[in-house]
């Protein structure tokens, strides 16, 4: 057997840790986004 599979870091599923970080990104680049919209918005 291979030896990484014997010592495991993390025994969570990689699909909820993937979902997880596709996620978090979105948040950001959508609060990025709106920042910049309130910044807009504020300049007019």
């Amino acid at each position: 057997m291979n030896e990484f599979r014997k010592d495991i870091q993390s025994k969570t599923n990689d699909v909820i840790d993937s979902g997880l970080g596709f996620v978090f990104s979105f948040v950001f680049f959508f609060v990025i986004f709106f920042i910049g919209v309130i910044f807009e918005v504020i300049g007019r």
